[in-house]
């Protein structure tokens, strides 16, 4: 039976789950992409990069994760060993630099968002869900003990094409396979579709909510090339933006993209905004005025947020726009106007 907001308002633990999401954090930092895919993006990661994220006065990186970079082909249950003590280094440098690591399964065994499908569904098949707990409890085994404010674990990344209760089912295994080892660990769990649906169905299990930042989408992924006919999209020549007769503004952005996450932190969520941000052909004095609204409204909700990227084309380094006035910076590009508008919410 599908899950209610009526029915979650009713049940016992609403209580418990308000005061739970007392007191955090509201951290903002960037994704490293040095483990996003076995196929192009597979490689050490970089201290500069977490020394320069608390540099300019950040204090979080998520790392989206491919499972395929530690294990064997053909034999998804074979974890190598040399490859997790890269996934280690990371974390130790989050911590030497003060920085925040969220580890996420961008690709977990049984199911991603990315074009290439995973060979079996997380959703449907138990051997899957066997797999993918098997992987989060050797994360949970390896990093326990280690300090909440050091690390957190995102365990899915934008579950997409699956109910409330499918999903429901997979996170609470998840979810309890990582805490009888580690009960204290910061858990992270996306919206369903993409991450713009808050999955109400988890309100009880006292883990963050992972939002986006991507709406409206015209603007944010014009001419990406992995999503089929944005080439063919008008440019976004301004913001506000007037997009096939209806206008999208500031007002229209938190009611349309937010509204319903509010209503979830109302009944005891806690909401982090774990990726946003606009494609390199989005013109760039669009990009500022619409990232600047998008800031103000997660400073008045209070919602801590990651750009997509740090390094690469929505990020403020060697982003390849063609209408930027980059500032050589430490051997790299630095957009600082979008640098400016970030540090402004810092």
């Amino acid at each position: 039976m599908p899950i209610s907001l009526g029915d979650l308002i009713s049940r016992p633990f609403r209580r418990a789950a308000l005061a739970l999401s007392s007191g955090r954090a509201r951290r903002r930092g960037f994704n490293l992409l040095d483990r996003f895919d076995v196929g192009w993006s597979n490689r050490n990661f970089e201290e500069r990069d977490f020394a320069w994220i608390a540099e300019l006065g950040f204090d979080y990186v998520r790392i989206p994760l491919d499972y395929r970079t530690w294990t064997d082909p053909g034999d998804w249950r074979h974890i190598r060993e040399p490859d997790l003590r890269e996934i280690d280094r990371a974390v130790e440098l989050g911590r030497k630099h003060g920085v925040h690591v969220c580890l996420a399964f961008h690709r977990a065994p049984g199911y991603t968002i990315a074009t290439v499908p995973e060979p079996r569904d997380l959703w449907t098949d138990p051997e899957a869900q066997d797999v993918c707990a098997l992987h989060w409890r050797r994360f949970a085994e390896r990093f326990a003990g280690r300090p909440a404010s050091d690390l957190s674990f995102n365990l899915l990344n934008e579950p997409k094409g699956v109910g409330p209760a499918a999903h429901r089912a997979v996170i609470v295994r998840l979810v309890e396979t990582i805490r009888s080892v580690d009960p204290s660990r910061p858990i992270v769990c996306d919206g369903r579709e993409a991450g713009a649906v808050p999955a109400i169905e988890l309100l009880d299990l006292d883990v963050t909510h992972g939002a986006r930042g991507y709406q409206p989408f015209r603007l944010t992924h014009h001419r990406a090339e992995w999503v089929r006919g944005a080439d063919a999209w008008p440019v976004p020549a301004h913001w506000p933006l007037r997009d096939r007769g209806s206008l999208w503004d500031r007002k229209r952005l938190w009611h349309d993209a937010y509204s319903d996450w509010v209503t979830l932190e109302r009944l005891g969520a806690r909401i982090f905004v774990a990726e946003l941000g606009a494609y390199r052909f989005t013109p760039h004095a669009v990009v500022l005025a619409w990232m600047t609204d998008l800031l103000a409204l997660f400073r008045r909700a209070g919602w801590g947020w990651a750009l997509w990227n740090f390094r690469g084309p929505f990020g403020i380094l060697d982003s390849d726009r063609a209408d930027v006035r980059y500032e050589p910076w430490r051997g790299h590009r630095l957009d600082r106007a979008l640098l400016e508008v970030l540090r402004a919410d810092t």
